[in-house]
């Protein structure tokens, strides 16, 4: 119960205080899709998405943000609650038909250098499938902006 409340007080705050708080979280979600795939995933993996987070938003507040909530999505997925990887790809689905705008915020690069931490091959190749999709994802968005 008091996990339930930390967490919706943490989401509600950061939809209170975060502008733009919906793209945050769709990005949050992209990475703790590809991160959960390996389940041996660490040190390397945080300091990605925290150099990528750097690099998006150059605030370092809301690049913690980001870091804070991919490693949310992580928690509850690790914890079994009702949130597994195809839930959060669905969730993905979801938001990207919501707002088509937010292929761009696919950064494919920084998710095959998660890639490159992940040991187990099976993992890995999970890994890779999840950033197909991805790829596939923001290819079908431009090739739909150009055709308009």
């Amino acid at each position: 119960m008091a996990f339930k409340l930390k967490q919706f007080l943490k989401r509600a705050f950061r939809e209170i205080l975060l502008h733009h708080h919906n793209s945050l979280e769709f990005r949050a979600k992209l990475f703790a899709a590809i991160i959960a795939a390996n389940p041996d995933h660490g040190e390397c993996e945080q300091a990605i998405v925290l150099q990528a987070a750097e690099n998006i938003y150059k605030e370092e507040e809301r690049a913690g943000t980001l870091l804070a909530t991919v490693n949310e999505y992580l928690q509850k997925i690790e914890e079994d609650n009702g949130l597994a990887i195809d839930e959060l790809i669905e969730d993905i689905l979801k938001d990207y038909k919501e707002f088509p705008r937010y292929a761009d915020k696919i950064t494919i690069d920084d998710y095959h250098k998660i890639n490159l931490c992940c040991q187990d091959p099976d993992s890995k190749a999970y890994q890779e499938r999840i950033i197909t999709f991805y790829q596939r994802t923001k290819d079908e968005y431009e090739n739909r902006r150009k055709n308009k």
